[in-house]
């Protein structure tokens, strides 16, 4: 029969109208409940909650817009908060001493080199005291070795002087010497005088020669010169000492690091910027040097996690990547940083291995000691998925809800969620991009949709549905065979609420359209509930049939 087909399309499409006619109508009433903002009218969850924008905006709601994004994921692991190796100090006292001021209170906040209390060292000033006795002495030595040295110099140059004029005259009294006994040696010769005068005058040409020897030796410009030498070597002692008279002095002090007055008052100051984490010492304590804690310093402006990762992760996570951190106490805030690194050893036991990340703490609002949620971001996904701020996520009954705004009211709607990214998650279904959603304040709309009682409204505008009964739309289905073909109205607010009704029916239709058996579709509509769309429907002809 070539009706078949026909008659099948009028009756699918029959009970295609009742299906969408039987649709939940949701009826958002502003009742009035003593000392609320938002009002229903039964004890379930109702289709939604009519609030006014002045209402809206005092409650602080807020909303944000489906978007499609591309969200970095990653491998996720708990921490401990803890500071960075060198910017935490425990300051302990620099010398042995009494505590006689303090100068910050535990939570200060300090730079470096600034002062942090004052101990008094009776040792400092013995040491002091010391010093100045040995460098009084050490100067006296010193002025003695120099003047010691002025009359070793002039000793020196007298005796070069002499030696010079000596050494003139026995040169002078060599030449005469020595003419006259050449002058005798001729006369001899021709016998003009007597031997014995000319033995004379040869005893004196050798005398004057040995005197000459003896003045070009220079013997007493040599001993004043190493006279002059000892009185410079005495000098040059005398100068060391008054310098190692206050070597101790000033050594102590570079090793206390810290400013000291005359009367031994000791300035301790901070080695690091940070805050005043604790302060066990007192006023009036006795301190041992490097022994008695007296401040603890912590600069938390940048903080490390350190956390432990799977073996079977491990080869996913690398220093430099980026790091997501959450803290319980403060569940609004996303905390950036860096892996900076990776352990080598994988514990035999547990089969991890540790990793640290650092991150910024520039307003220290992270403390040392928090345990945190990390996120090691390792990759993305591959296409932009509909996303959602995690704040806008209802968990009810086993149930993921979202409020999405229609106009004044405020609809929840039933959400299929994916990964998380952060403060994102990703939505698989139940959401269209576009979708306005209340990402702030969405637990207290949850919380007044289960508000029971029926108040009298306060006045009629208290009392209006989201859309009113009368105001329908038209709905309209392209029929096969047969043209359009009215299967009904269906109201604004029923088209909005019953969000999941037709995603359930579009799903079921998608799946539909892959059936190429009768039987197959009559099965497919047994378990879905919905009938297929009659356009989508082509006729099944038998061989009777022709």
């Amino acid at each position: 029969m070539r009706s078949r087909p026909y008659i099948s399309t009028v009756w699918a499409g029959s009970l295609l109208g009742l299906m969408m006619l039987s649709l939940p109508i949701a009826v958002m009433a502003h009742g009035g409940h003593a000392g609320s903002e938002f009002e229903s009218g039964n004890s379930q969850p109702v289709g939604g909650i009519r609030v006014d924008p002045a209402t809206a905006e005092r409650l602080g709601i807020q909303t944000a817009p489906v978007k499609s994004e591309v969200l970095s994921i990653g491998i996720q692991t708990t921490g401990e908060l803890i500071t960075q190796p060198d910017q935490s100090v425990m300051v302990n006292a620099p010398i042995n001493g009494t505590v006689v001021e303090l100068l910050v209170e535990p939570g200060d906040t300090v730079t470096a080199g600034q002062p942090l209390a004052k101990v008094i060292a009776p040792d400092l000033i013995e040491l002091r005291v010391s010093a100045q006795e040995d460098r009084v002495g050490a100067v006296a030595n010193l002025r003695s070795a120099e003047a010691n040295l002025t009359l070793a110099q002039r000793n020196y140059e007298r005796q070069v002087a002499i030696a010079k004029t000596e050494v003139t005259a026995a040169q002078q009294q060599l030449a005469l010497a020595q003419e006259r006994f050449e002058q005798d040696q001729r006369l001899a010769g021709a016998g003009a005088i007597a031997r014995q005068q000319l033995l004379a005058s040869q005893s004196e040409y050798a005398k004057a020669q040995s005197e000459l020897t003896r003045a070009e030796s220079r013997q007493p410009v040599l001993e004043a010169q190493a006279e002059l030498e000892r009185a410079q070597a005495d000098l040059t002692a005398a100068r060391s000492h008054v310098q190692l008279s206050t070597t101790a002095y000033e050594t102590r002090l570079q090793q206390l690091n810290s400013p000291a007055t005359e009367r031994g008052v000791v300035t301790v100051v901070a080695p690091i910027a940070g805050k005043v984490s604790e302060r066990p010492v007192t006023l009036g304590e006795a301190v041992e040097e490097a022994v008695t804690p007296m401040l603890s310093l912590v600069n938390g402006n940048d903080l490390r996690i350190a956390a432990n990762v799977y073996e079977k992760d491990l080869g996913q996570v690398a220093a430099g990547q980026s790091v997501r951190v959450t803290i319980a106490s403060l569940p609004d805030r996303i905390f950036q940083g860096r892996v900076v690194t990776v352990g080598a050893v994988v514990d035999e036991t547990t089969r991890i291995v540790p990793v640290t990340a650092v991150l910024e703490n520039a307003d220290e609002t992270l403390k040392p000691g928090m345990f945190a949620d990390l996120e090691i971001l390792t990759d993305k996904t591959p296409k932009a998925v509909l996303a959602i701020p995690t704040s806008a996520v209802v968990e009810a009954a086993g149930q993921s809800l979202v409020f999405v705004q229609n106009g004044d009211a405020f609809e929840p709607v039933e959400v299929t969620l994916g990964r998380t990214a952060g403060d994102q998650v990703e939505v698989q279904a139940g959401l269209f991009e576009g979708d306005q959603v209340v990402t702030q304040r969405a637990n207290q709309l949850y919380a007044q949709s289960l508000r029971g009682g029926n108040a009298a409204p306060a006045d009629a505008a208290a009392t209006e549905v989201t859309v009113a009964a009368g105001a329908a739309l038209p709905w309209w289905i392209t029929a096969t065979g047969g043209g359009l073909l009215a299967i009904g109205t269906f109201t604004a607010g029923a088209f909005w609420s019953s969000r999941r009704s037709r995603q359930r029916l579009a799903s079921a239709i998608h799946q539909l359209e892959h059936l190429e058996e009768p039987h197959d579709r009559q099965l497919a509509v047994s378990q879905s509930g919905h009938e297929p769309p009659l356009s989508r429907i082509e006729p099944h002809h038998s061989d009777a049939d022709g």
